[in-house]
């Protein structure tokens, strides 16, 4: 589990495809003596599990379910990637839960400055836009932000100055592929209440199920 406050942007050495699957390599500053094999490091918000350190870098296996359901397809060497180790449960929550289970990929659709700050509009799948609320939580490329406004297929952030100087979205432009993971409560609650991917929340829904 992680919060989507991102500890650093390391860099891609390498991403060695191995017939489905592939081998990823990152040169991290992250504290040598706090990481371990078999750690959870969030790699531009995908839950990936180290496999090898040493000379500054931090090695990956990526299975072909991550490569399908990802953006890793662009990566390359001298990429920027974000990185985050997994939640201490003494450590504050600042962001939001992030499981590092990415749902789809995003497309840029918009990057304008408003006051400093900059604001992005995405295009994403409708059946990922579903889960994405105005004023809820969402997570790009494993950053926690707070949803401004959606559409059917589309959502836009507001992102501070700090946070686009601390992450890969100083970088992000439009066109750029992101990975996306929506709050996780969201998808719990349809599948708790049952719920056809048809048919709207309602108050007799909630009443059948138990809510009222």
């Amino acid at each position: 589990m992680f919060t989507g406050l991102i500890e650093e942007v390391g860099t891609v050495v390498s991403l060695e495809r191995k017939g489905a699957s592939a081998s990823l390599t990152v040169k991290s500053s992250l504290p040598p003596a706090e990481v371990s094999i078999g750690a959870s490091i969030a790699v531009n918000g995908a839950c990936l599990t180290v496999v090898r350190l040493g000379g500054g870098t931090v090695t990956f296996d990526v299975s072909p379910e991550t490569i399908d359901s990802t953006a890793f397809r662009h990566l390359k060497s001298g990429s920027p990637v974000n990185l985050e180790r997994a939640l201490r449960l003494s450590d504050r929550l600042d962001g939001h839960l992030v499981s590092g289970h990415v749902d789809c990929v995003a497309t840029i659709t918009e990057r304008r400055e408003v006051s400093g700050n900059t604001v992005f509009s995405f295009r994403v799948p409708r059946d990922c836009a579903r889960y994405i609320a105005p004023k809820g939580s969402v997570a790009i490329d494993g950053i926690s932000l707070t949803v401004n406004g959606v559409g059917p297929d589309s959502f836009s952030i507001n992102v501070i100055p700090h946070t686009a100087s601390m992450t890969t979205l100083s970088t992000k432009r439009v066109g750029d592929e992101v990975n996306i993971e929506t709050d996780l409560i969201c998808r719990y609650l349809e599948r708790l209440l049952g719920k056809d991917k048809s048919e709207g929340l309602s108050l007799e829904l909630l009443a059948k199920s138990g809510f009222l």
